[in-house]
């Protein structure tokens, strides 16, 4: 069993909250899965517009029936999709109390957990939501994407290497598997990871996000600027580019001192 720890570690958060940064434009009221694309679901502020006017049938569909497990993860989700995370968490973990063994209720409860910074606990109940004879990548993933929330550097790459055993070159995996290595400052190797899952899918801004930190880490901020904005109204961009150069003299910054 590794050794659990209880937070993680400074340069771990450092780094997870500047990727969000870059990703979202400053937002910050978003989980884990937006940050690294790890857990799935929707991650961009629209599918959060659009989750919430099914808030209140949804709410009042789970009142009705508290004990339906299927009810209680389209409820769970929706509230983690409108950063209503601590309530995601007591909904599904009533539910999980409910119907121990169901998986689906477990990887989503994992996956709240993780939203809400219970990154050990996400772990651990994530490591029941699929067994090692019918593994899920996603899973696979999201457990990484915890233990690098931990400083489980090492661990974390051992999940990313089994779901990439599932799913080869799967873009998402490939771009948590690179900021894994960011997190480790091995900046050529995760420049390598990274750019893989970049050539996989140039679409997601998160991929772009993550590479685009790991050039500007090399002083490459040329190129790095040209990547976040990619695609973007020029207001956007000139909003992702500022966020970029503002992470990148907060690292330098550090590095002064």
């Amino acid at each position: 069993m590794p050794k659990r720890l209880s937070r993680a570690s400074r340069p771990a958060r450092y780094l997870f909250s500047a990727l969000l940064v870059i990703a979202l434009g400053g937002c910050q009221t978003t989980g884990i899965e937006d940050i690294t694309g790890a857990l799935g679901g929707k991650s961009d502020a629209a599918s959060k517009a659009d989750a919430r006017p099914d808030m209140d049938a949804l709410r009042e569909r789970f009142r009705a029936r508290p004990s339906d497990p299927n009810i209680a993860l389209e409820y769970g989700k929706a509230l983690r999709e409108t950063g209503q995370r601590a309530q995601a968490v007591a909904v599904l973990e009533q539910a999980v109390l409910g119907h121990p063994s169901n998986k689906a209720l477990l990887a989503g409860y994992g996956r709240a957990l993780a939203d809400n910074g219970n990154f050990q606990q996400a772990f651990d109940v994530l490591g029941r939501a699929h067994s090692p004879e019918d593994p899920d990548w996603r899973i696979l993933s999201a457990q990484g994407a915890a233990l690098d929330q931990l400083g489980r550097n090492e661990e974390a790459q051992q999940y990313y290497a089994a779901a990439l055993k599932i799913v080869p070159d799967e873009p998402t995996v490939l771009s948590n598997l690179g900021l894994s290595y960011m997190l480790q400052n091995n900046l050529s190797k995760a420049e390598q990871v990274l750019g893989r899952a970049y050539q996989r899918n140039q679409n997601d801004a998160r991929v772009r996000a993550n590479l685009a930190l790991v050039l500007g880490l090399q002083s490459r901020e040329a190129e790095a600027e040209i990547l976040v904005k990619a695609d973007l109204p020029p207001d956007q961009a000139a909003a992702k580019v500022a966020a970029l150069r503002q992470v990148l003299a907060k690292k330098q910054q550090r590095a002064d001192k």
